[in-house]
């Protein structure tokens, strides 16, 4: 179709080849097959940002280890309302991916989730006693049934080898672990998804093709999307009923384009992550688990260093990080240039207010960005005091956009979590933010539907299909113990995650 043909009109049109447009557009296609979707991708490839396995933290979010999802309240207690939040949304995943197995839409499990233990560690007698606490509290929830707690030397060495060897035997340490943990490679489940989908009928992907524009229709109430195929250098448009916004650190000047009162305020703050990654299969072997610790004091939930086996591309990884840095690129593909033509006058100021309020973060940033080498691999030797440097090289990471918005009080706020804006027709949507995007997507996705289809969401049929794919849809797993066994006996056994 060239410039002068008149646009087609499509049911959907999903913006970036990720985690989120996938289960988007998957989710829609099992809805209502008859609708005309189509995805548009600037790069040559799919799911090579922030979705990508070395991108992405691929820890399959469930709180089991991530110790910032706990806070501790005025009264010492532990809070752990986040905690089992993100565990049941992680679980609503893992129902829409063994949905899909049943269903021989994705036929083999291991090729995107594996079994792995999540562990929690921490040194310290202050830090022993939130770990313990912490375990006390989560485990009075049966999400949380089988984590084992220990603060003896002996056991933790069989759990953790590498980070006990070589260890001051007078700090007091501790760890919780959970067996049921998973490692996610959500690059790979992605395309899994999007492979399917390329093949019905009413579905379409189009590499190499960028959005440039998105304004509201003259003549009709649909969504004009200007595209260039980035091979012939050809524009072109079509129309939609609805749009996703699904692309990442680039979402936010999509969502800018569109032009809805909803976006007005909103801003970017880019963050670009390392990795140290190990080279030596000895070293590699002997760790087989996703261990998590603590941020230090000041630094920001993106710090929590973790020494994490992953499985990627069928081969055991080990990685340490994560190492931060600043870029103004909103996509680790993107240009220098996205931070600039992110500004508005609706978000200059939120964003200098929240620039103002969080100088801690900005010199955390500063001084991740000066580290050497030997700093990193120091870092690493503070959680695994035997790493030898030549066993390590440094792998670059995804690129990561921290939403910040308006906020009556302080001007402009800093947010470490995903959300949804959305025109208030529901004909438009776009995810912003980061970590735990991936592992919470099926949730975000359910939450789109609530926001921008709701009478279709009433609908018997659609009521019957989000049973079928899944379950608990509606029922809160962290207050039924039936329904949460009978659920994860089904996605454990469908997913290959127990023998």
């Amino acid at each position: 179709m060239n410039q002068n043909d008149p646009p087609q009109v499509l049911d959907v049109v999903l913006i970036g080849t990720g985690i989120m447009s996938a289960t988007m557009g998957l989710v829609l296609n099992k809805l209502q097959p008859d609708w005309r979707i189509v995805a548009f991708e600037r790069l040559d490839q799919i799911a090579i940002e922030s979705s990508d396995a070395w991108n992405n933290a691929g820890t399959g979010h469930a709180a089991f280890c991530e110790l910032n999802y706990t806070s501790v309240r005025e009264n010492g207690s532990i809070d752990c309302s986040k905690a089992f939040k993100i565990n049941e949304q992680f679980e609503i995943s893992k129902q829409f991916w063994a949905y899909l197995i049943d269903n021989k839409i994705i036929h083999n499990p291991k090729d995107f989730i594996n079994p792995i233990p999540h562990i929690s560690f921490v040194e310290g007698a202050e830090d022993v006693d939130f770990l313990k606490k912490r375990h006390q509290a989560l485990t009075q929830n049966y999400l949380f049934k089988g984590m084992a707690f220990t603060d003896d030397a002996e056991q933790l060495a069989a759990w953790i080898p590498l980070i006990m060897e070589n260890r001051d035997p007078s700090v007091p340490v501790a760890a919780t672990k959970i067996d049921r943990g998973t490692d996610v490679n959500f690059g790979s489940l992605t395309r899994l998804m999007f492979d399917y989908l390329d093949k019905q009928d009413r579905t379409h992907i189009h590499l190499e093709h960028e959005v440039i524009d998105i304004v509201r229709d003259d003549f009709s109430d649909n969504w004009r999307i200007h595209i260039e195929d980035l091979k012939s250098n050809e524009r072109k448009a079509v129309l939609a009923k609805f749009v996703f916004i699904g692309a990442g650190g680039g979402a936010l000047y999509l969502l800018e384009k569109s032009d809805i009162p909803e976006a007005s305020g909103y801003g970017g703050f880019p963050v670009s992550g390392q990795w140290l990654r190990c080279t030596n299969e000895a070293v590699i072997n002997q760790h087989h688990a996703k261990v998590y610790g603590k941020a230090a004091e000041g630094t920001p939930p993106m710090s929590v260093p973790h020494l994490d086996a992953r499985m990627i591309d069928g081969k055991p990884e080990l990685l340490f990080g994560p190492f931060a840095g600043f870029s103004t690129k909103f996509l680790k593909h993107g240009s220098y240039l996205d931070l600039f033509k992110s500004l508005e006058m609706s978000n200059i100021i939120p964003m200098l207010k929240a620039g103002w309020d969080n100088i801690p973060l900005t010199q955390y940033l500063i001084d991740q960005v000066r580290q050497t080498d030997e700093e990193r691999i120091e870092a690493l030797q503070v959680y695994y005091p035997a790493a030898k440097k030549e066993d390590w090289m440094l792998q670059v990471a995804g690129q990561r956009v921290q939403v910040i918005k308006k906020d009556k009080e302080k001007g402009g706020v800093l947010e470490f979590g995903t959300e949804i804006v959305n025109a208030a027709d529901g004909s438009l949507a776009a995810l912003l933010g980061a970590s735990p995007g991936a592992s919470t997507s099926v949730s975000i996705a359910l939450d789109v539907l609530k926001k921008c289809f709701p009478d279709e969401l009433k609908t018997p049929t659609w009521q019957a299909h989000l049973k079928d794919m899944i379950p608990s849809y509606g029922l809160p797993l962290s207050k039924d113990e039936t329904l949460a066994e009978f659920v994860r006996v089904w996605t454990e056994k469908s997913l290959a995650l127990v023998e």
